[in-house]
């Protein structure tokens, strides 16, 4: 018990956030408005928040810095992700995800043909097929800027590494979980989709990935990068958002050949941008304490309140509370669909 409560890095997403909710519904009472974060981000859907589909960030960003991708329904014939690979030139492997999804929920990373086709039958909602970027680094850079001011600010940067074991030449895949303290509670999961490698004997030195998903709760690891912070990434990142003259408040995810030419502006694809849903994920394994995981929750609680009231003043609205209301509703009922079919889909 005493260490649950020590690991508060693992605790639910609302047993973490339920001490400083008071905080939000202040925002709330000085907005007069249930959904004060919906006008922060204006192109995207509910700011941002949750329930966005993803070809809006995509059809936002250039789309030299994003990775090839197509959309497809769940009733499309499979003949038809065949030719929409031709035209598109995108080769296995390849990422496919939800359209509208988060948390490295149904994210998969498909090495076949057979792959795809399991996937494709099982999945009941509109997904998307992405090209496979092999950049070696996959960072996050929490990004906001006031609406009136050119220039923002990088708050938060970080190196994500997915989910991984490394062989020893002697143990099988399975004993490896059980001696990994942070796969070893996964197994369940993990079962599902790597059982087939189980028994196999992972070469001395060789990584095996065990999720390509860069997610804190997928069991990604975070390493700090906040000295890397300068004025060529600001820059970088102002000018992507002002490109696009509507984003203030989010995290960029990306991949890169190395910090130094990311900083150069060269060699990355942005992987998604989250709006007013993302969390400052800095504070997660990288030496912060509860207390100071709080306080920087709400620092950018306050930035978010601040931006969302500007553009409110310039005319843009916040949604109405049973419009807002339906939304929160039908999302939750597709998030609870796709976490089940999630578990069924190796």
């Amino acid at each position: 018990m005493i260490n649950k409560i020590k690991n508060w890095e693992q605790w639910p997403f609302k047993v973490l956030y339920a001490p400083i909710a008071p905080v939000w519904v202040w925002y709330m009472i000085r907005s007069r408005a249930v959904w004060f974060f919906t006008p922060s981000n204006p192109k995207l859907t509910f700011g941002g928040l949750d329930g966005e589909p993803k070809k809006e960030m995509h059809d936002l960003l250039p789309p030299e810095f994003c990775p090839s991708y197509f959309n497809i329904k769940p009733s499309d014939p499979f003949t038809e992700i065949q030719k929409k690979l031709e035209s598109s030139g995108i080769k296995y492997p390849l990422i496919v995800k939800p359209e509208v999804g988060g948390q490295g929920i149904l994210f998969r990373k498909i090495e076949n043909e057979k792959h795809l086709k399991e996937y494709h039958s099982k999945i009941p909602v509109e997904y998307f097929i992405q090209e496979f970027i092999e950049y070696p680094v996959e960072v996050s850079l929490f990004y906001y800027r006031y609406p009136n001011e050119k220039k923002g600010a990088i708050t938060g940067f970080l190196q994500k590494v997915p989910m991984r074991v490394t062989g020893d030449g002697v143990h099988n895949l399975g004993q490896l979980l059980l001696q990994n303290v942070k796969t070893k509670k996964r197994l369940a999961e993990l079962k599902l989709k790597h059982e087939i490698n189980f028994e196999k004997i992972i070469p001395a030195g060789e990584v095996y990935i065990l999720s390509y998903a860069g997610n804190h709760n997928r069991g990604a690891d975070f390493f700090d990068l906040g000295a890397e912070i300068n004025d060529d990434l600001v820059n970088l990142l102002d000018k992507i958002s002002l490109g696009i003259n509507d984003f203030f408040y989010g995290r960029y995810d990306i991949m890169c050949n190395s910090i130094e030419e990311l900083k150069q502006g060269k060699n990355f694809m942005i992987l998604e941008y989250n709006g007013c849903g993302a969390e400052p994920n800095h504070f997660y394994d990288t030496g912060y304490t509860l207390i100071g995981a709080w306080k920087e929750i709400l620092k950018h609680w306050k930035i978010l309140f601040e931006i969302s009231r500007y553009n409110h003043k310039h005319g843009v609205p916040y949604w109405p509370l049973l419009k807002g209301l339906r939304f929160r509703r039908e999302t939750k009922k597709y998030y609870n669909l796709i976490n089940k079919v999630d578990k069924e889909i190796s």
